[in-house]
């Protein structure tokens, strides 16, 4: 009986009971490892979102570093071209009142539309614009709207136009006759301004001057004929424009010898001036 008894009271074990801790045991286990992989993904997310903005900041960095040079280098171009434009259009009106109040004949007059000119070659055609108007404007102010009509044409456009086909290398022919017909329509412009300023006829001087010179040439040419005004109109026109010709020449001259020192050059001369130039 006391067999029996303490039997009973001992626990018998159950299959079933001894079957369920282990699959709790390796669930506990898979989800401390599932916690730990996730932590690692946390750490390596972390880590790489504070990567990134390190790699992006350097380049933000140079993009700004870049823009602020590239900002002053645009500055510093424009100040250098205003700089050089003003001093150089300040240079044609210097000339120019020079020669006004100082006349040395034809010694400064070749030097007119050289500065303008030098100013399309380094700077372009704005910049020789910008030239002629304040050569201009500062002749206005120092003697007056006329006179710097005067100078505007036809010497400022001659300036601009000589630097244009200069910068293009446009051979002298070319060059010296579009000048010529710049310097001719100048010549009557000028004849016709001062002309209405001073309520006189300036043209008909001019054909007194010519027939004089065309009824000495039929002296020495043993003529008895009596010039025709045809005649004395064909021969003034023609001694206008071969003037024009053989300044934009000298004009062509003295820009060879001063931009090519200045490292500017203009087209090369025909070979037969360069021949002149040698000796």
């Amino acid at each position: 009986m006391s067999d029996s008894f303490e039997d009973a009271q001992t626990p018998r074990p159950n299959p079933d009971q001894n079957t369920e801790p282990q699959p709790q045991d390796s669930a506990s286990e898979n989800t401390h490892d599932e916690w730990d992989l996730v932590e690692e993904l946390d750490r390596e997310t972390e880590t790489s979102t504070n990567a990134r903005p390190e790699r992006q900041i350097p380049d933000q960095g140079k993009k700004k570093a870049s823009n602020s040079s590239h900002e002053q280098q645009l500055q510093f171009n424009t100040t250098v071209v205003m700089v050089e434009t003003a001093f150089l259009a300040s240079t044609a009106s210097l000339i120019w009142l020079i020669n006004y109040y100082f006349p040395l004949g034809p010694v400064l007059k070749m030097f007119f539309p050289v500065p303008i000119a030098l100013v399309y070659m380094r700077r372009g055609h704005r910049a020789s614009w910008m030239a002629a108007l304040v050569s201009g404007l500062l002749l206005s102010v120092l003697q007056g709207p006329t006179r710097s009509i005067l100078f505007l044409i036809p010497y400022g456009l001659m300036g601009v136009q000589l630097g244009a086909l200069w910068k293009r290398q446009a051979n002298w022919l070319f060059s010296i006759g579009i000048g010529t017909l710049l310097g001719t329509f100048g010549f009557f412009f000028r004849f016709w301004l001062l002309s209405i300023l001073l309520s006189e006829d300036l043209w008909v001087y001019v054909m007194t001057q010519i027939t004089e010179l065309v009824e000495w040439g039929f002296i020495k040419l043993g003529l008895l004929a009596q010039p025709s005004l045809t005649l004395i109109q064909v021969v003034a026109i023609l001694a206008i424009v071969v003037n024009n010709a053989v300044y934009l020449f000298v004009v062509h001259l003295v820009a060879l010898l001063i931009f090519d020192r200045l490292k500017n050059p203009i087209p090369r001369p025909p070979q037969w001036v360069q021949v002149l130039l040698d000796y």
